[in-house]
């Protein structure tokens, strides 16, 4: 009861006293609409802070700065200060000053505040469970959080553009609060979304269009079309954002046909139904202009006729006011043929090049170009910065500027592609910052910022093949450092950061078993740009016998086998002629072909050896970027020779003579008639000594482009061709180094210096030539001397980040393989089509899926109409 008098008696005391204040003040709050130096001063005798409920009193009055004693003017800029100093935390939805009491000249305060509620929990209903968390996120509607009326205002708005600009233009958001029971001024935000359906285009319509045709004005707006049911890429819902957009692309259409006056009068859309509406767009498209006299101001550097080359406006030309533009400066290609960047890439960073129309007669324009010069650019700095494992002088190497040099943004191009194409950096994030520019003395900074990406791939995988579990391990290291190998704090895991390669392979089986190292070091001596490679590689494979009563039914006999061991050293050069693009490759290998008792069949002979030393010369020109493992523009060749010795020129062998009586014995079996014991020595015998020295030689050529087509959906064009040849048809051609097609392009193992080319939709190897070996009297492939193969393929990336990048692709492919030239025929292709998935991961290479369907019939035996479905598993191929 005492404590309910109290209260009453306060509060009537507060009232009163209110009163009085603000009888008593009001000559000083009239007097502060004049000036805040009237009010009166007072000594603060007191504060006190009224209405927290979970914020300490004490931590409120020192975050005020007032203190009992100080002197205040009331009324006056100290309480504006602190009512403002509060308003701004956005802690309080209300925050009041009253007088308590005064005593003399002292003055009495109460702070009352009123706190926001605290965000305890959110629901949100009409959305998928999987997206709640992402909205939460975006609109930081996390725990804790105060409630203010923008805060809900924010949401609401940010929810209703979201589906909005999804094409929900009914989208309605509501949201409310309720307290929460379990906490202290606490409560639970629900939020409701009715997206509704997607409102499409039904009909666009333009009006005052004489000059250019609906059909071609509907055209020009790239973002919004309307509803029709076979259209699949470009959606025909209404987004604000993208349609805005599309009434400039629209007036850029006029422009580019001479009609620089048009304009768009008006635009409005007319609800035809909950799900649809439609466009209604006037136009006003005005008269048609040409070019008149383009004279060039301020050019000291080039002439006017250069000026004009680069220009390509001619006067009488129709006016285009978006290829004038584009021919001043192409802010969509970075390496344009364009004015800007023929002054930049000649050291100009600070010129200034800006058309102006100074008379328009009757339908004639004509232009000054003003180009103001500048000073000529020298670069001050040149640095790096985020290679946390790569070195510097890794990357110095690559760049194309250097401190000391004119300025070229068309060498900054290039440096970021060459850094792209290293590997070692997400080529997506290779930032060039121009800084410190200064037009005074002609100097300017540039840093390129990098982002490490893995450069090393491990391979670890087993699987069942040939009669048996099949084991791989695989470690390349990419960027590998080989003078640190005997520091033992460089291994995290392995010494890196010198550019090297270092690759180990080890695959096995039940049957065969292939070892490989390879090193390679790109900047031999560290000066230029010499690629130097070393290579070890063997291969043995072991006899196998059908066994019917075995559980595996292959018995491996290990005692019989065969194994070619290799070697090769070689050393590739970037040239300057025709173009830096190019490169000279030189390489030496050595091959031993070692047969113990292997009749299998593959060979014509099953003991003795066989000996290749070969030369191989390389041309290739690579200008694709910016990165290697998704290319968006650019191409590679690749011609290679690969030659041995003709030996046979300086022997006294009578080759003819035994290519005769070996193809006499083949033909003896060829009706099925199984060859005797005798026969088969000697064919062996006579295979031997044909093959014993191999020569031959083989051309390849391989050609892929890169063509953008619409944001970084890619086009990617190849062209294939391969012979096998030989220089005395007295012994024939070799049985290695042949064309195996068909598939996925993969081979657990190269038994023979064999090629195997992909062709989706069919399976392995099945659209090789069939022939029928004369030991074991079953048809075989033996593999094509010659082939060619033709594919387009449409990529488009669904994520480029770091840690894996992933594109999906669509394919048509042809090709075939043929026995010898005269059968050859390139129209005679098997053709495929497909779609696939590819996904790369620093740590394990390229990894894909691919489904193709073959329209026509393969190699195999009995096959008869189209190969059909056939799926394809990819695995570190060649991307």
């Amino acid at each position: 009861m005492n404590n309910s008098i109290d209260g009453l008696k306060k509060h009537l005391y507060r009232f009163s006293a209110t009163f009085f204040l603000l009888l008593f003040c009001q000559p000083f709050l009239q007097a502060q609409e004049v000036s805040l130096e009237s009010g009166k001063e007072y000594i603060l005798g007191g504060l006190e802070v009224t209405g927290l409920q979970s914020y300490n009193e004490q931590t409120v009055k020192t975050y005020t700065g007032l203190r009992v004693g100080q002197k205040i003017t009331i009324p006056g800029e100290e309480i504006s200060s602190v009512i403002k100093k509060l308003w701004g935390l956005e802690l309080f939805s209300d925050v009041t000053f009253y007088y308590t009491k005064i005593e003399g000249d002292k003055v009495f305060l109460e702070l009352n505040i009123l706190e926001r509620p605290t965000l305890a929990n959110v629901t949100i209903y009409g959305v998928k469970k999987r997206k709640i968390d992402d909205i939460i996120n975006d609109t930081d509607l996390k725990k804790g959080k105060k409630i203010t009326e923008s805060l809900i205002a924010n949401t609401k708005n940010y929810l209703q553009n979201k589906y909005k600009k999804q094409g929900f233009l009914n989208a309605k958001v509501n949201i409310v609060t309720a307290p929460d029971t379990t906490g202290t001024n606490t409560q639970n935000m629900v939020i409701s979304v009715k997206k509704g359906d997607k409102v499409k285009i039904s009909s666009i319509e333009f009006e005052g269009n004489e000059k250019l045709s609906d059909k071609r004005l509907r055209k020009s707006l790239k973002n919004t079309k309307k509803k029709k049911f076979y259209r699949f890429w470009k959606k025909s819902k209404y987004i604000e954002e993208d349609y805005e957009e599309d009434l400039d692309n629209l007036v850029d259409t006029y422009a580019e046909r001479g009609y620089r006056d048009a304009r768009v009068i008006s635009d409005t859309f007319v609800k035809v139904d909950e799900k649809s509406i439609k466009l209604k767009i006037e136009v006003e498209e005005g008269d048609k202009y040409y070019f008149g006299d383009i004279n060039f101001v301020g050019n000291t550097v080039y002439t006017d006729r250069q000026l004009s080359q680069i220009l390509g406006i001619k006067k009488g030309d129709t006016y285009n006011g978006v290829l004038l533009k584009k021919r001043i400066a192409d802010d969509s290609k970075p390496d344009a043929e364009d004015l800007t960047n023929l002054y930049q890439n000649n050291g100009y960073l600070f010129s200034r090049i800006n058309p102006i129309e100074v008379s328009a007669v009757n339908d004639t324009i004509d232009f000054e170009i003003r180009i103001i010069e500048g000073k000529e650019t020298f670069l001050d700095h040149v640095t790096v910065v985020g290679n946390d494992k790569t070195n510097d002088h890794v990357i110095y190497r690559e760049l194309r500027t250097r401190p000391g040099q004119k300025y070229s943004k068309e060498n900054i191009v290039r440096s970021v592609r060459e850094l792209g194409q290293l590997g070692f950096f997400d080529a997506e994030q290779i930032v060039p910052d121009i800084e410190n520019p200064n037009p005074n003395t002609g100097t300017v900074d540039i840093k390129y910022s990098l982002v490490e990406s893995g450069s090393s791939q491990i391979e670890l995988q087993g699987g069942y093949g040939g009669g048996g579990f099949i084991g791989t391990l695989g470690l390349s290291f990419n960027n590998f450092s080989l003078q640190n190998i005997f520091n033992g704090e460089a291994y995290k895991p392995v010494p890196m950061g010198d550019g090297q390669t270092f690759a180990l392979r080890l695959q096995a089986s039940r049957t065969f078993r292939v070892y490989s190292l390879n090193f390679a070091e790109p900047w031999l001596g560290g000066k230029k740009p010499v690629r130097f490679n070393l290579s070890f590689s063997r291969t043995q494979q072991f006899a196998t016998e059908f066994d019917p009563s075995s559980r595996n039914r292959f018995e491996v006999d290990k005692s019989r086998g065969f194994a070619i061991t290799g070697v090769s050293a070689g050393l590739a050069k970037r040239v300057q002629w025709p173009d830096d693009y190019f490169t000279i490759s030189h390489a030496l290998g050595y091959q031993l072909y070692d047969f113990d008792n292997y009749n299998i069949g593959l060979f014509n002979f099953g003991n003795g050896t066989s000996n290749a030393i070969t030369y191989t010369l390389g041309i290739s020109r690579s200008s694709q970027g910016p990165g290697r493992i998704f290319p968006l523009y650019g191409s590679n060749f690749d011609i290679t020779a690969k030659f041995t010795p003709p030996y046979s020129l300086f022997s006294s062998k009578d080759f003819k003579a035994l290519k005769e009586r070996s193809d006499e014995i083949a033909d003896s079996a060829s009706d099925g008639t199984p060859l005797t014991t005798a026969e088969i020595n000697e064919l062996q015998e006579i295979e031997e000594e044909r093959f014993k020295l191999l020569e031959y030689y083989k051309i390849k050529f391989r050609g892929d482009w890169f063509t953008r087509l619409v944001d970084k959906l890619v086009l990617r064009t190849n062209a294939e061709f391969g012979f096998l040849g030989n220089y005395n048809n007295d012994i024939g051609d070799v049985p290695f180094e042949r064309f195996f097609v068909g598939g996925d392009g993969l081979g657990n193992f190269t038994l023979d210096g064999r090629d195997v080319v992909q062709l989706r939709g069919y399976e392995n190897n099945s659209l090789t030539p069939l022939s029928i070996n004369p030991i074991t009297g079953r048809q075989e492939r033996e593999g094509g001397t010659i082939y060619n193969k033709f594919s387009l393929e449409l990529r488009y990336p669904f994520t480029l980040k770091p840690s894996a990048s992933i594109y999906g692709l669509a394919f048509l492919e042809a090709g075939n393989s043929f026995d010898n030239f005269n059968d050859f025929n390139p129209f005679q292709l098997k053709r495929s089509a497909g779609v696939g998935l590819r996904i790369f991961m620093p740590a394990f290479g390229l990894l894909g899926i691919d489904f193709g369907y073959g329209f026509d019939t393969d190699a195999n035996p009995g096959s008869v109409g189209p190969s059909g479905w056939q799926t394809h598993f990819i695995i570190g191929q060649r991307f």
